[in-house]
């Protein structure tokens, strides 16, 4: 199945693109497309428990299902006063 990860903020200045897109195997999860992110940019491979992720729009858990087609979103964490 392909999936497309949009990086957003800071991750995107360090991953030097908006997004990627890649194939990972049918039954994959959330976590396995962060996991993918870090094989394929080493520079986000530490990405801490404080990156919020989204799937299509909606904030989800690691352990949410793939299918082909999902958008993927790395959401760095967000501070204000």
């Amino acid at each position: 199945m392909r999936v497309r990860v949009l990086y957003f903020a800071g991750l995107r200045e360090r991953a030097g693109t908006e997004g990627d897109e890649f194939d990972l195997p049918e039954g994959s999860r959330l976590r396995d497309a962060v996991a993918e992110v870090g094989r394929r940019r080493p520079n986000l491979a530490h990405l801490d428990a404080s990156i919020r992720t989204a799937l299509n729009l909606e904030l989800a858990k690691d352990e949410s299902p793939l299918s082909d087609g999902d958008e993927v979103a790395l959401l760095p964490p967000v501070s204000g006063g």
